[in-house]
């Protein structure tokens, strides 16, 4: 057990029935009234936030949870299959516990978050930024460029992201995962 003086960053507890990841908290001594902690809290299973208040020296059950290295290897009726790069295991996840799935393309790199006491997937983890090639968007026009508006675009990975004028098929974008949104071009379309 442990408790609102052992709160840090990260750290992931049992509450309500649940698994939570303390986002950030605040430690508050009013002049009236007794102690207390404001925290944010992130539900480990679903990523939903919310803001929750402790009174000081308040117990809960600490979990310990683990963040290691997988490989997507592909989707199917069963779900989606993860390698773990360590080990080389084999494992499925359902889609509904696979955030921004939208962005996994198959051989990607991504973490997936375990409960260490009972090897529970919790969630997965797709780098901040991922390089996609395009695959269907109208042929841009000469003499387009970044500031000339954007174009839906459709990534190898199935996500659709707007992209500039001047973005051909071929082209490897980078996206912002979180955002969902095109940051650059990293490389042109070959034209053989």
């Amino acid at each position: 057990m442990a408790d609102t003086s052992d709160f840090r960053n990260g750290m992931t507890f049992i509450w309500k029935d649940d698994l939570w990841e303390i986002v950030d908290f605040l430690h508050v001594k009013p002049g009236k009234g007794g102690a207390f902690v404001r925290t944010t809290l992130k539900n480990v299973r679903e990523g939903h936030e919310l803001e929750e208040t402790f009174r000081a020296g308040a117990e809960v059950e600490e979990v310990r949870v683990e963040r290691r290295p997988h490989q997507f290897l592909y989707k199917d009726d069963y779900g989606l299959h993860f390698m773990n790069t360590e080990t080389y295991e084999q494992f499925s996840m359902p889609p509904e516990q696979v955030e921004e799935r939208e962005f996994l393309k198959e051989g990607g790199d991504v973490d997936i978050l375990f409960r260490a006491d009972t090897e529970e997937p919790l969630r997965t983890e797709v780098p901040q930024k991922v390089e996609l090639e395009v695959v269907d968007t109208t042929p841009g026009v000469e003499g387009n460029t970044a500031q000339g508006g954007d174009k839906p675009a459709t990534l190898e990975s199935g996500a659709t992201v707007d992209v500039p004028l001047f973005i051909n098929e071929g082209d490897v974008v980078r996206v912002d995962t979180g955002t969902g949104e095109y940051e650059t071009r990293v490389s042109a379309a070959s034209t053989v």
